[in-house]
């Protein structure tokens, strides 16, 4: 990257309780080398690693707020200090919401405010609020997120920040076998033992579900044809819905006995299916596990 390049760089800031933590896992998101909690006194360093690996790190998203209190009497030089920088394109982002609301959240999550960490969580908002007061007025962007919930949030910061090609959900397609467990991180595991198995063809027993005698041999049934056909239908209806409560992933999650043939078979017929509309990863566990007699 030349010297004339920028990185992006957006400098999460505001209330304590106002989002930040819904902030700065938006821009993760988006692709953004995130820092949460940064020191401003560390900024110096900071930026002396991003114009070294400027080629890797072309956007970034940084939290600064009062949990670092001790530091925050050198925000106002360090943001300073970016703006002499030729090679980075900074925006303060600020996020702040009505002290009823901060006070209702920090009840919810039985916390105490940074800077009234023994008395009422009222005192270190107004506290903070004032401290605050000349860097909100800095901020480029500012968000109240009183009547935003986390989701409504995250959309707002993807809308805003979003650039042509993002695409910030991912549909992860995973092909297992049973016989060693079910995978962990799967939201929808789809059981396809009931499927005709070309394991039980001599010939194709060594080979896989990315076999083209194999895949054929697994689709050419009725039995397939229909359940892909009411499978890709209940997928269709419930990603967007996914998509729509603000989850950035979906892992989908086809299992048959030993998760070579058919489960790889249907995995890499709903990845073709669906990638002319998302972002898909297919990832097949167990394919390299055979045992054969």
């Amino acid at each position: 990257m030349s010297e004339t390049s920028n990185i992006k760089m957006v400098i999460i800031t505001g209330m304590s309780g106002a989002g930040k933590t819904v902030a700065i896992q938006s821009f993760e998101d988006l692709g953004y080398f995130c820092v949460d909690n940064l020191p401003p006194t560390l900024l110096s360093k900071f930026l002396e690693l991003m114009k070294e690996s400027r080629t890797k790190m072309n956007k970034v998203a940084v939290v600064m707020d009062l949990r670092g209190r001790e530091f925050f009497e050198s925000f106002h030089q360090a943001i300073e200090e970016i703006n002499d920088i030729p090679w980075i394109a900074p925006q303060i982002l600020f996020l702040d919401a009505h002290d009823q609301v901060l006070v209702n959240r920090y009840k919810e999550t039985r916390r105490t405010h940074p800077l009234a960490p023994k008395g009422l969580p009222l005192e270190g908002i107004r506290l903070e609020r004032e401290m605050l007061e000349e860097l909100k007025g800095r901020a480029q962007i500012v968000y109240d997120t009183s009547n935003l919930k986390p989701r409504e949030l995250r959309e707002k910061i993807l809308k805003q920040f979003a650039e042509n090609g993002d695409q910030t959900f991912t549909l992860n397609v995973l092909s297992f076998g049973f016989k060693y467990g079910l995978p962990i991180d799967a939201d929808l595991v789809f059981d396809v033992r009931f499927l005709p198995n070309p394991y039980y063809i001599d010939h194709m027993r060594p080979k896989t579900g990315l076999d083209e005698e194999v895949s054929s041999y697994v689709l050419k049934w009725t039995e397939t044809s229909k359940f892909l056909e009411k499978l890709t239908d209940l997928l269709s209806f419930m990603i967007p819905h996914f998509q729509r409560e603000g989850k950035s992933q979906v892992v989908i999650a086809i299992g048959c006995t030993g998760g070579q043939h058919r489960s790889v078979t249907l995995a890499e017929y709903l990845g073709d299916f669906f990638r002319k509309n998302y972002k898909v990863h297919v990832s097949h566990r167990d394919i390299e596990r055979r045992n054969y007699r």
